[in-house]
């Protein structure tokens, strides 16, 4: 969902992928990966909480940042918001934004309990 929501366009909405448009049009492209982006979205949404939870933090294994501060700073800077597809319905937007607002805040929790106290 994070590969597809960065192939989206900030500024105009549209999807572009390289390699896609050379073997379609423009057109085809941005509704393929659209469609794409839609589609892993509500499949997200209908995960129950731990597969979701094993998922964020199976993406996040493989980012270079500790978890630590990457669970911070999505906390702070909610780089979230744009994953959700531009046309989710309000209550998928709701939803999914809870939903990874909570997943977060365990994630926080469980990484802060694994940090040694230096008192013991």
């Amino acid at each position: 969902m994070v590969y597809l929501s960065g192939l989206r366009d900030s500024n105009d909405g549209r999807y572009r992928h390289h390699g896609l448009s050379l073997v379609f049009s423009e057109q085809e492209a941005d509704h393929a990966l659209r469609e794409s982006h839609e589609r892993c979205f509500r499949e997200w949404l209908v995960m129950k909480l731990e597969h979701q939870k094993a998922d964020l933090a199976l993406y996040f294994s493989d980012l270079p940042t500790d978890r630590k501060t990457l669970v911070e700073n999505w906390l702070r800077l909610a780089p979230y918001r744009n994953l959700v597809p531009a046309n989710a319905r309000r209550p998928e937007r709701e939803l999914f934004m809870v939903d990874l607002e909570s997943l977060l805040k365990i994630l926080r929790n469980e990484f802060a309990d694994a940090v040694p106290d230096p008192r013991d």
